[in-house]
């Protein structure tokens, strides 16, 4: 008996008001959200809850009653829907994502992506685990078995007598090309790289002072990887002979993330690669589990800092761009950590120069993503402010010296008036 579905099987597997689970990125179904859509008139009150969504779709855009969108962190594909009241968000920290659906949906089922089964019978979720791994043989899966997802390790692998079914459909995976660094992402990059150690763990956000990171540490030796999404620059650091992950604390001599997002040359080194192993989200993004390497250096990115050093990171100019993600997350798992580094990257500028980026307020409508207790350091292309255990007025001094020197006399002249300065 095969487990080979129809379109027809597949509809009849959605029952009236569900809850269905889609992971991250390239787990996106792309032929089962297509049955869904194509069926839509069989269904009834059915939701789709997932994050960063990579392709824009009519239920996305609210075009159905009977199937609907629910966002935990917003893409290019629901950004504007959100922001025109189309579409439900639910805050969230990443790692508290798997808890929250089972605490607020049905978890009637789950669609992914897979890669072919093997002699043994089982599949991988490839280049996931995210917030979908830890139900295998808790929540009905259905796979989605793509020819072009490679083959990984980790718990994200799940056995045929565990799903509900699978259709095929063979097309490449989408890819994300790291943007060049700008001069000011590598003057940014620089103040952190002497930071840095041989033997150090480390997390790497989105974002272009992020690469730029990596593109500096190519001569490092016996660093480790624990990331949430695992970028293309990591091949290098590999090739290179910089990451071996020897010195890590958990997992050594493995490279841990929770999704990989980025071009053809990092799916080809995933593939069948045992030193990756892909864990749940709920595990690699704990704060707890993240503080048990203790020489872990955390890097992200945000969009502007208050004088207090509260970082709005998912909003832009007061407005809804994406969510939290693992940045909370790592923030609290390097305070823990016993030499754990935190560094929160940002140009100093925006719009030309004519918009500082570090401000006495931040803009109105914007979001605190991490608050002014769980900051380490903040980092511009003028040096590193750190923050963590400085009073509020010597950690406003700190801001303003890394500011653009076009706005620090100004941001100085209104933390005295406000008392923020003394």
């Amino acid at each position: 008996m095969t487990k080979k579905l129809s379109p027809q099987e597949v509809t009849e597997l959605i029952d009236k008001g569900a809850d269905i689970i889609v992971p991250i990125a390239n787990g996106e179904p792309i032929r089962l959200l297509d049955i869904l859509e194509e069926n839509v008139e069989k269904l009834e009150g059915v939701k789709i809850h997932q994050l960063l969504a990579l392709r824009s779709r009519r239920y996305i855009q609210g075009e159905f009653e009977q199937l609907k969108h629910v966002s935990y962190f917003l893409s290019g594909a629901t950004r504007k829907v959100y922001q025109q009241a189309k579409m439900e968000l639910v805050p969230n920290n990443f790692h508290e994502v798997p808890r929250l659906l089972k605490k607020t949906t049905k978890m009637s089922m789950i669609m992914t992506v897979a890669s072919p089964m093997d002699e043994h019978g089982y599949f991988t979720f490839g280049t996931q685990a995210d917030y979908i791994s830890e139900f295998v043989g808790k929540v009905p899966f259905i796979l989605e078995v793509n020819e072009h997802m490679p083959r990984t390790y980790g718990r994200n692998q799940i056995h045929i007598s565990q799903i509900a079914g699978f259709v095929e459909h063979h097309a490449p995976l989408a890819e994300e090309k790291a943007a060049a660094p700008s001069d000011r992402d590598l003057l940014i990059a620089a103040s952190i790289i002497e930071d840095i150690q041989d033997g150090d763990t480390l997390q790497i956000g989105i974002g272009s002072v992020p690469n730029a990171v990596i593109s500096m540490l190519k001569d490092h030796r016996h660093l480790g990887i624990h990331t949430e999404m695992l970028p293309d620059g990591v091949v290098d650091l590999v090739k290179a002979g910089a990451v071996d992950g020897t010195r890590k604390f958990t997992n050594p001599g493995k490279i841990i993330t929770t999704f990989a997002y980025g071009s053809k040359k990092l799916y080809d080194f995933l593939d069948n690669n045992p030193v990756v192993e892909f864990l749940p989200v709920s595990q690699v993004n704990d704060p707890r589990e993240i503080a048990k390497e203790k020489n872990i250096v955390s890097i992200n990115a945000t969009t502007e800092v208050d004088l207090f050093g509260q970082c709005a990171s998912e909003t832009v100019g007061g407005k809804y761009y994406s969510s939290s993600g693992g940045q909370v997350d790592f923030a609290r798992g390097v305070r823990f950590a016993e030499n754990g580094k935190g560094y929160i990257c940002m140009q100093s500028t925006a719009k030309n120069e004519t918009l500082s980026r570090i401000k006495i307020n931040l803009t109105p409508g914007s979001v605190v993503t991490t608050g002014k207790n769980d900051v380490d350091n903040i980092v511009t292309e003028y040096g590193i402010a750190r923050l963590h255990g400085a009073s509020i007025s010597e950690r406003a001094k700190r801001l303003i010296a890394v500011a653009h020197p076009n706005f620090r006399e100004e941001l100085l002249f209104d933390a005295k008036k406000n008392g923020i300065v003394i």
